[in-house]
């Protein structure tokens, strides 16, 4: 009798403590996806076609984390009267708001649910913005006559070379996961963005009812640092590229389910094609204690927002994240998800390649090389939330400096696979035989690393030539670049040796195609034939397997 009071009387404060607890926000993990009604051979009904094509093209299978977490377990969740906010098919599972009593006990009690979380009390809020340090005044001008404040952000990357070869983020998809994007659909440094519909769409994993663009400044401006375009004053590093403005963090307060948002987010820009996210967001510790990670934790692979982040990378999408503004607090070191082993997390330095006291250190918890790569993040030029430009530091202002830059430089190798793009960035950064604590492998140079795939380069062709055919040897894609303006049609066929035709194309208006497909071709030499504005020119290809 005696033992089974003490059970009774732990019993009851379980139910006691899970009472206490049921006002909130919590993580469910499911066990599996059994009898999901979505098919790996249907992937059109998850899947828009743009993000089916990526997959394709790299080579990357759809796999069952791409599968919907299964609807009859999500009911079987809402059922006991709360409300779905989000679902995780990566991670598997959902982040319910629950007002009822003992729900952590009610919820354990079903055979497909691996572990329940609390990830935020309801109603709390918090005293601190973690972005309240950022902006400062100062740096000298830079004299530019048509980057204005804003060169260096682009020629310590050596930048321009992409950018003069017309590599300027046009048909690239960026995803930016952040906190809002305050007064982005009037500010002037996104005129051009409106006008040509660079802004494909908004989504809001905080709040679905709230108007984007009324919510917080800091999405704002990280956009501006790529997508800025005012010339003579502020040209981001990718100002032709195309935008998913997407709100995963809640400013008010800092609790785990952020990091849920931020891997729903993820799978949404994943799911609509996205092919690079910028997450200027960090997580270490949070309002509530009991919730911090640790140091150890920063090991590449274990915050849900990292294996979230790291899921991201292996669907195709270049990911890079802030390593955080820690450097001179206690906390330190970089945060979650920049520690991914997939991701780049991206270091903050000055001008002079200096690094800022406030960036984060690394290594990852390990030994991981983090951050990856720094960019200008120790006074950048942007648009403030007050509506003028100026300077601004942080982390969260060198990655997407650095995520810009790389979205054209990938623009400009297309047949190279995400994880390829990574490496090579990294191989050519300033710093990669003898890493940094503050600046990870240090600074890219965009020039290098494009003439890794073209040694010969564009300015060392015959100058009677127009087109500019790589990569070759080929294997797959074939893109042709044409270094003038083209306009009409351009006839393309790729013959056999013996005169047979092998591949007929016709193109629109344009000076940059890609022939998709030549996997298809023989292997050995064929002769590809351009016709273009009366103009025919012929070449020889070298196709491999």
């Amino acid at each position: 009798m005696r033992l089974q009071g003490i059970l009774l009387l732990v019993f009851i404060c379980c139910l006691t403590f899970l009472k206490v607890e049921a006002q909130g926000f919590y993580w469910v993990g499911f066990t599996d996806k059994n009898n999901t009604s979505f098919s790996l051979d249907d992937p059109g009904k998850y899947l828009s076609e743009r993000a089916i094509q990526r997959r394709e093209r790299q080579q990357i299978a759809i796999d069952s984390l791409d599968l919907p977490v299964n609807g009859n377990y999500v009911k079987s969740i809402t059922e006991l009267g709360v409300e779905l906010v989000n679902t995780s098919k990566w991670l598997n599972g959902i982040t319910v708001k629950s007002t009822i009593d003992s729900f952590q006990y009610k919820v354990l009690q079903l055979s497909f649910v691996k572990e329940v979380q609390l990830t935020k009390k309801i109603g709390t809020k918090s005293a601190n913005n973690k972005w309240s340090t950022e902006l400062e005044t100062g740096s000298d001008p830079i004299d530019s006559s048509y980057y204005g404040l804003s060169v260096s952000q682009v020629s310590t990357l050596n930048g321009q070379f992409l950018h003069n070869h017309g590599y300027r983020g046009q048909g690239m998809h960026i995803a930016i996961l952040d906190g809002g994007f305050f007064n982005a659909n009037i500010y002037p440094a996104f005129d051009s963005l409106r006008a040509n519909r660079q802004i494909l769409g908004t989504k809001d994993f905080v709040d679905p009812q709230s108007n984007i663009y009324t919510t917080h400044y800091h999405g704002m401006s990280v956009l501006s640092c790529m997508g800025g375009n005012i010339p003579g004053q502020l040209i981001g590093t990718a100002p032709e590229a195309s935008y998913w403005l997407i709100r995963s963090e809640d400013t008010g307060s800092e609790f785990l389910i952020e990091e849920d948002n931020w891997v729903a987010a993820a799978e949404f820009a994943d799911s609509v094609g996205c092919d690079v996210i910028n997450s200027s967001l960090g997580y270490s510790t949070f309002d509530d204690p009991t919730m911090n990670h640790t140091y150890a934790e920063m090991d590449g692979k274990t915050t849900r927002a990292t294996r979230g982040a790291n899921i991201a990378a292996t669907r195709g999408i270049l990911v890079f994240v802030s390593a955080g503004n820690e450097g001179n607090k206690s906390w330190k070191y970089i945060s979650a998800p920049s520690d991914g082993e997939n991701v780049l997390g991206v270091g903050a330095m000055n001008k002079d390649t200096i690094a800022a006291s406030f960036s984060s250190f690394g290594p990852a918890f390990g030994g991981q090389t983090k951050p990856n790569v720094s960019a200008i993040g120790w006074n950048t030029y942007m648009q403030l939330s007050n509506g003028t430009l100026g300077y601004a530091s942080g982390t969260s202002f060198s990655s997407p400096v650095m995520a810009g830059m790389a979205a054209c430089y990938w623009q400009s190798v297309r047949h190279v696979p995400a994880a390829e793009i990574k490496k090579t960035i990294e191989k050519f950064s300033h710093l990669y035989s003898n890493p940094h604590s503050q600046l990870g492998f240090g600074v890219p140079d965009f020039e290098k690393a494009w003439h890794y795939y073209f040694p010969l380069g564009i300015a060392d062709l015959e100058e009677s030539v127009d087109w500019f055919v790589y990569p070759n040897p080929v294997a797959d894609d074939l893109v042709l670049q044409k270094k003038s303006k083209n306009s009409g049609k351009t006839d393309v066929a790729i013959f056999s040796t013996d005169g047979k035709v092998l591949l007929q194309k016709t193109f629109s208006d344009g000076n940059r195609f890609v022939i998709e497909g030549t996997n298809q071709l023989p292997v050995g030499i064929l002769i590809l034939k351009i016709s273009s504005e009366g103009k025919t020119e012929s070449f020889k290809l070298s196709k491999i397997q």
